[in-house]
C-alpha cells in the first residue's frame, strides 16, 4: 500500500511513545505492566522505523539519495538537423550527375542530404587555474555523407564527421588542447551546408581549396581578446583519419578580431600529402564582419601549391559573401566565387565527378532566400549559375543554372 503523507501519523508516533515514555516511571514496581508497556513501546518503534524506511524509499521525506542517470550523460547534450531538397540542373547531366556541385549530386532529383547528431560535453573553460576537460562527437547521415565526411569506405568513420577530447591546461592565460578527428581551419563555409550557411549549395572553394577533416592534435592559445593562435600537427592535407605515408602536414591559424563586429583568420599550411607530391603548401585568408544591424560581408583567399615531380602548380581562388536580414525571419544572400587551376590538378579526376584535364578556371555566383517561419526551421529556396573554361565541362556545357529549394530542422 502506498502511503501518501506519513508526517501526521509520524507525529501522533512519537507523541504517543513520549507519553508512555512518561508512564513507565510510574508503574515501575509493577513488573508485569511495565514489561507489557515496554514491549508496545518497542513494537511501537520498528512500526516507526518501518514506516521511515517506506516514506524514504518513496521519496517522500527527502533524505534518500535522488536517483541519478548515468553519470557520463548528465553532462551531454544532443543537437543536429535534418536537411533535403530539390534541384533542377539546365545542363541535363549524362547520368543526372552535376560535376562539382554540392549538395546535389543527382539532379532533377529529391535528396535527403544530411542527418547530423552531435553528442558534446560542455565546452571546456579558458583559465589559469584549473585542468577542465570536454568531449565532441558528430555524425552525418545521408546522400551528402561520403564528400563531408572524415573519409568515406575507411572502416569505422563512414559517419564519422568529427570526434575530439579537448582540454584546459592551467598555463598562462589557458592553454587549449584538442587530440582526434578534427574539422579543418581552412573555409569560410562550413560544411553542415544549408542548415549553417547563408547560402544552401556549397562553394567550390570549400571543396576545392579547402580539406576534410583529418586525425591530428592542435594547441591554442589566447593572447588578448583580439589576438589568438591555433597549432595542428595531422595525417596530411587529405589523409583524413588514416595517415597513407610517413610524412604530416602542419597547420598554423592567427586569429585576429579588430573590434567586437569583425574577425580575420590567417591560415598557413605545409606538408607532403601522399608519395606522388613531393610538397604541398599553401595559405588562406578568412573574414567576416557585421555592417549596421542588417548586412553581414565575409571573403575567403586561397594560395595552393603543389610540387610534383619538381613542377610546381599553382592553384587559387577568391570568393564573397553579401547578406541582409529583412526581419528575424526572413534574410538574403548572394556568394560570388573564382577558381583558378591552370594544370589541373586540383579539380580533375576528383570525387566530385570532373573529368580528367589539364587545367579550368570555374565561376559562380548563387543567389539565396533564407525564411525562417520558426526557429527550428530553415528554408531555402536558391538559384546559382556556373560557368567552367573546360569544354564541355559541366557534361554536355560550360553553362549551367540550378533552381530549387532545400529544408532544414534545427534541434
Amino acid at each position: 500500500m502506498r502511503l501518501k503523507s506519513p508526517k501526521p501519523l509520524y507525529y501522533r508516533l512519537c507523541l504517543t511513545s513520549a507519553l508512555f515514555g512518561g508512564i513507565v516511571p510510574a508503574f515501575a514496581q509493577d513488573s508485569p505492566k511495565m514489561d507489557k508497556l515496554e514491549k508496545e513501546n518497542q513494537e511501537l518503534r520498528m512500526r516507526l522505523d518501518n514506516l521511515e524506511l517506506m516514506a524514504k524509499k518513496e521519496g517522500i521525506l527527502g533524505t534518500a539519495p535522488p536517483s541519478m542517470p548515468v553519470k557520463a550523460l548528465s553532462s551531454t547534450t544532443l543537437s543536429g538537423f535534418v536537411t533535403a531538397s530539390y534541384f533542377y540542373d539546365t545542363s541535363n547531366p549524362p547520368g543526372g550527375v552535376s560535376p562539382g556541385y554540392l549538395w546535389n549530386r543527382k539532379a532533377d532529383s529529391f535528396s535527403l542530404n544530411k542527418v547530423k547528431l552531435t553528442l558534446a560535453s560542455a565546452p571546456v573553460e579558458r583559465s589559469a587555474e584549473k585542468f577542465d576537460v570536454a568531449y565532441k562527437t558528430s555524425l552525418i547521415f545521408g546522400q551528402d555523407a561520403p564528400i563531408v565526411n572524415s573519409s568515406a569506405g575507411t572502416v569505422g568513420f563512414d559517419n564519422l564527421r568529427e570526434a575530439y577530447i579537448e582540454m584546459n591546461v592551467p598555463v598562462g592565460t589557458g592553454l587549449n588542447v584538442k587530440a582526434g578527428e578534427l574539422i579543418s581551419l581552412l573555409n569560410y563555409e562550413s560544411g553542415d551546408g544549408g542548415a549553417v550557411n547563408d547560402n544552401f549549395s556549397q562553394g567550390y572553394q570549400w571543396f576545392y581549396t579547402g580539406n576534410g577533416p583529418a586525425a591530428g592534435a592542435q594547441l591554442g592559445y589566447t593572447f588578448t581578446d583580439w589576438l589568438d593562435v591555433k597549432v595542428r600537427l595531422q595525417n596530411g592535407m587529405y589523409a583524413g583519419p588514416v595517415d597513407n605515408n610517413n610524412s604530416k602536414t602542419i597547420m598554423m591559424a592567427l586569429g585576429i578580431k579588430p573590434c567586437e563586429a569583425a574577425w580575420l583568420s590567417l591560415v598557413g599550411f605545409t606538408g607532403r600529402e601522399s608519395t606522388s607530391i613531393d610538397v604541398f603548401q599553401g595559405v588562406s585568408l578568412l573574414g567576416g564582419s557585421k555592417l549596421g544591424e542588417n548586412w553581414n560581408v565575409g571573403t575567403e583567399l586561397d594560395y595552393f601549391s603543389y610540387k610534383i615531380n619538381g613542377s610546381t602548380s599553382p592553384v587559387w581562388s577568391t570568393g564573397g559573401w553579401l547578406s541582409y536580414a529583412f526581419n528575424p525571419k526572413l534574410s538574403a544572400a548572394v556568394r560570388a566565387e573564382y577558381l583558378s587551376d591552370p594544370d589541373g590538378v586540383d579539380a580533375s579526376g576528383d570525387p566530385l565527378g570532373f573529368p580528367l584535364n589539364g587545367g579550368q578556371d570555374i565561376s559562380s555566383v548563387a543567389f539565396t532566400l533564407n525564411f525562417k517561419p520558426l526557429p527550428q526551421i530553415k528554408i531555402q529556396p536558391e538559384i546559382r549559375y556556373d560557368h567552367t573554361s573546360l569544354t564541355d565541362g559541366f557534361g554536355k556545357q560550360d553553362n549551367r543554372v540550378f533552381i530549387g529549394a532545400g529544408i532544414s530542422y534545427l534541434f
